[in-house]
């Protein structure tokens, strides 16, 4: 008895299902409407479809040409750029238009996600310039930070990102201790030693005018491991 319920309510469904296909096509199975750019003026299907074979990159580039992308339409009228750097479309591998556009927005009942960007499609030498397309956040931590992107992020995506501090500061011992201790305020591309007891600026001021040192400001240029017994600048 129990299986009979389980295949009529599979049955139903699937009834709805067919019921829906029939009565809003357009919902259930269109493609969606079409992107702007192919919109106004509407681009005639045959322009991109091809008979039981759908939309081919090939296609793509009949209209658009891949030296002019960013910087003129496929009308050849000039476009304003808008963004230093080379054009992004010119610094592709392969001009695979579908790994990244689609002309449809998608069923409208799922809205499928738009296609994901791989930055395996740049060529190799364009990869590390990260500043090519993305730019900095506008914030303190961004602000201090000098060197690549990749140093902390990875082309898989801009979070989770990575900070090696060993390479400044190591965090062991007694330094194995909370973000905020040392870079006070929320200002992570500053940092303080005197956040500490046992750390006070003019007595360290003190000692240090007897080696001939004057400035206190940057501890670790001398203390790369935080203990008192280092000294020197790193070649």
């Amino acid at each position: 008895m129990k299986r009979s319920w389980i295949l009529a309510i599979i049955a139903a469904n699937l009834g709805v299902l067919i019921a829906l296909v029939f009565l809003y096509p357009e919902a259930m199975i269109g493609p969606g409407r079409l992107s702007p750019g192919h919109a106004d003026p509407p681009v005639a299907c045959a322009s991109c479809h091809l008979p039981f074979r759908g939309v081919t990159g090939e296609r793509c580039v009949t209209c658009h040409a891949v030296a002019t992308i960013g910087l003129k339409t496929s009308a050849g009228e000039p476009l304003v750029r808008t963004r230093s750097g080379p054009p992004f479309h010119q610094a592709l591998n392969t001009p695979d238009c579908l790994a990244c556009h689609t002309g449809h927005a998608g069923p409208l009942l799922s809205h499928p996600a738009r296609p994901r960007f791989s930055h395996d499609l740049l060529k190799a030498e364009v990869r590390p310039r990260c500043e090519t397309c993305h730019t900095a956040p506008a914030n303190a931590l961004h602000r201090g930070v000098q060197g690549n992107c990749a140093a902390c992020h990875t082309p898989a995506g801009w979070t989770p990102a990575t900070f090696d501090h060993e390479r400044f500061f190591p965090l062991t011992g007694p330094h194995n201790v909370r973000c905020a201790t040392c870079h006070t305020g929320g200002d992570f591309s500053r940092y303080t030693c005197f956040g500490c007891h046992e750390h006070r600026p003019a007595a360290i001021l003190a000692e240090h005018r007897e080696e001939g040192i004057s400035d206190i400001r940057d501890c670790a240029r001398c203390h790369r491991a935080g203990t008192s017994f280092e000294g020197g600048e790193d070649d």
